[in-house]
């Protein structure tokens, strides 16, 4: 395939907050003799989206939650009310010119106005017999999920045209539009006049279309807006800005880490697995498959260069990334599961009707365990199932914490018995371990308290240079 000169790149939503700080070192500056040859998709200011649909991790309700609770209408009323300020004070942190400032405010108040409308519009027709509110609330979700998005890159071109960029706004959001258009024709749509050589669109991460991205992506959609922008204009390179290194660890953990320079799909299919994403799976997907390189960078160091994804593999062998991530293990032990098919399938159904995501699994004659992440409570309701559709199975619960080494090539390092010799040392006990035939990720099983001190020494044993480790614990 034949790449542009231009790349795609996204900007997060907590970078998004200190927009200010990237308009000269990042937005405005100059590349490669130029301003220009840069399609920037943004997500929405941070927390934007937790308040309009529910918070990511407290799951505390935003307009979304509480207006499909439907307890009453002043909850998702102050809801959006709330959503409305904290886009004024979003938008008053990176504006100054009173003109911006009013045009901003101007297009809050319209979508505000717009959404709450809307939401007022279905609860009449719920209040008729023939209609289910039940049957619009995804699309209910995909409309709020749009005004973030919408106007954080509203208020990002307002911001670049300021200082002499020729940014324009592209809204994918379908905002008052009647069309209904697949994902593909409403990228190529909206960027269909724009000239990369003397401007730079700035675009929502939410895209309106007939595929409905909340409902199979959720709150990964941006990044999948992103890619395949990405994969549509044959990118040079897709770039995602983040506000820290892809490194070999959380520092604030074990202290010394070591940025990844390079990396490639393999790994990331790994970390998304873990909870950590350099980007969603199935926007790694689109890239990989247009042979489109990610480079993930820390937007506040724009000299550095960051983290280069590729297909290509390790030059040498290596443990590139430790991280870990709190699971519940879900064991279904029958004794008369031997030689006998279907339990699998069978467990596998429960697990995806309560929406519980596999994080890793392991099976022996008469065992199967599967590692998840999820409530409790969903895990309780699956054991209830289990135990309904196998009445003479044990089934049982356990919190562990699930410590992973992961590179692209892994092979004749020893990792699983040097791993377990480095937790054993540290005395974390271990429940179980595994390495695949693939040889890019090594799993350790352990309590629960005992994941930061398993990511320490196995981050310690398998990525840090010995000297150095030897150095710190004799300071």
């Amino acid at each position: 395939m034949t790449h542009n000169r231009h790349t795609v790149e996204k900007i997060g939503g907590t970078s998004m907050s200190r927009l200010s700080e990237l308009r000269d070192t990042l937005l405005a500056a100059e590349r490669d003799g130029s301003r220009y040859r840069r399609i920037f998709v943004v997500s929405a200011f941070g927390g934007i989206t937790d308040l309009l649909l529910e918070h990511k991790k407290s799951g505390m309700p935003g307009v979304y939650a509480s207006f499909a609770n439907n307890e009453d209408d002043h909850g998702w009323l102050d809801a959006l009310s709330k959503v409305g300020t904290a886009m004024d004070d979003a938008h008053r942190a990176v504006l100054d010119h009173p003109g911006d400032l009013a045009a901003a405010g101007d297009f809050v108040r319209d979508r505000i106005e717009g959404a709450r409308s809307c939401l007022f519009d279905l609860q009449r027709l719920n209040s008729y017999g023939h209609f289910r509110l039940t049957e619009q609330l995804q699309i209910v979700r995909e409309l709020l999920s749009g005004l973030g998005e919408a106007h954080s890159a509203f208020v990002a071109t307002l911001m670049l045209q300021r200082a002499g960029v020729n940014a324009r706004f592209v809204d994918l959001s379908g905002w008052r539009d009647e069309a209904d258009i697949s994902l593909d024709d409403r990228i190529t749509t909206g960027l269909a006049d724009v000239d990369l050589e003397t401007e730079m669109p700035i675009v929502t991460g939410y895209a309106q279309c007939r595929e409905g991205l909340m409902g199979e992506f959720d709150r990964g959609y941006s990044e999948v807006t992103f890619s395949r922008i990405a994969a549509l204009t044959e990118a040079r390179e897709a770039i995602i800005h983040k506000e820290f290194h892809l490194s070999s660890a959380d520092p604030k953990l074990v202290g010394e880490v070591v940025k990844l320079g390079r990396t490639n799909y393999d790994v990331a299919d790994q970390l998304a697995n873990l909870g950590m994403e350099a980007i969603h799976p199935k926007a790694a997907k689109t890239l990989r498959r247009a042979e489109i390189p990610l480079r993930v960078t820390n937007a506040f160091e724009p000299d550095d260069p960051g983290t280069l994804i590729d297909d290509r593999p390790a030059e040498t062998p290596g443990v590139e990334i430790v991280t870990g991530l709190d699971v519940t293990a879900i064991e279904l032990f029958e004794q008369d599961m031997v030689g006998v098919k279907g339990y699998d399938t069978a467990v596998l159904e429960v697990l995806t009707r309560h929406k519980v995501r596999i994080v890793s699994k392991t099976s022996n004659a008469n065992t199967i365990v599967h590692y998840v992440e999820t409530s409790l409570k969903a895990a309780r309701r699956v054991e209830r199932d289990l135990k309904e559709r196998f009445p003479s199975a044990m089934v049982t619960l356990r919190k562990l914490a699930l410590i992973s080494a992961v590179g692209r090539d892994m092979s004749r390092l020893a990792v699983l018995r040097r791993g377990l010799e480095a937790l054993e040392r540290a005395e974390v006990d271990v429940v179980a371990a595994m390495h695949g035939m693939r040889g890019v990720d090594a799993q350790f099983l352990v309590e629960r308290d005992g994941k930061e001190p398993g990511i320490r020494a196995l981050h310690d044993e398998l990525v840090l240079p010995q000297p150095a480790v030897a150095q710190r614990k004799a300071a």
